[in-house]
């Protein structure tokens, strides 16, 4: 099977980690997620991460420049090792980091082929997210119209009562979809121009969703 390099775009409550969890399944593919990468280079205890652990630990953001080279560092370490393409998620942000993205991969005579972009409604989205609950102590995860407990806000399994986690919170989520646009519209548009942007409907249900994309790779694969 070919190798291939892609970037996993999507609002928060998309399903990209489901996503991601398939579609490495199915190819040659390492996830490659952003802030994963930024805590196992912290955890490495290499320069780059000990620059990472000064942000972190006092709570800043890590700036943009700090994040592409860990990132890019990563990229060239796993395509450099054998036959698996990447799966980028979290990266890039901005159009900064497309370009640098670009010139990187272009340094190593590889490219990105798609840009899978999982397009959904905020209002769903809100919907989706808002109406999550999770057992605190099995870590069960319900949604109070798709997949409601048996029992009044209870877990079934623990009959513990469940949370709604902070990131769920209805103004939270409004907040972080408010981030995403702000910030991935760019990104949309830089993709587009490029030729590679894949827009895939992520209201669909999660089997479609994948039987989607998997289109998209298949066919870049065959070509």
């Amino acid at each position: 099977m070919g190798k291939v390099n892609l970037i996993l775009l999507g609002p928060p409550g998309a399903g990209k980690g489901t996503q991601a969890k398939r579609l490495v399944e199915r190819y040659p593919l390492v996830h490659l997620s952003s802030g994963d990468m930024l805590r196992a280079e912290r955890a490495a205890g290499s320069e780059l991460g000990k620059s990472v652990q000064s942000f972190m630990d006092s709570g800043k953001l890590v700036p943009d420049e700090l994040v592409t080279e860990v990132v890019i560092s990563r990229i060239k370490r796993e395509l450099s090792a054998g036959d698996k393409g990447v799966l980028l998620d979290g990266f890039p942000r901005t159009e900064q980091q497309a370009n640098d993205l670009a010139k990187a991969m272009e340094q190593i005579n590889e490219k990105i082929d798609a840009v899978i972009d999982l397009q959904l409604d905020s209002k769903v989205i809100v919907e989706r997210m808002a109406g999550r609950r999770s057992c605190p102590k099995c870590g069960r995860v319900y949604h109070l119209k798709a997949n409601p407990p048996k029992n009044d806000n209870m877990c079934d399994d623990c009959n513990v009562e469940l949370i709604q986690r902070p990131d769920d919170k209805e103004e939270v989520v409004r907040k972080r979809i408010a981030v995403y646009e702000e910030q991935t519209a760019i990104l949309e548009d830089f993709y587009r121009k490029v030729g590679i942007l894949k827009v895939v409907d992520a209201a669909q249900d999660i089997d479609s969703v994948s039987e989607s994309i998997f289109k998209i790779i298949d066919q870049i694969i065959e070509n």
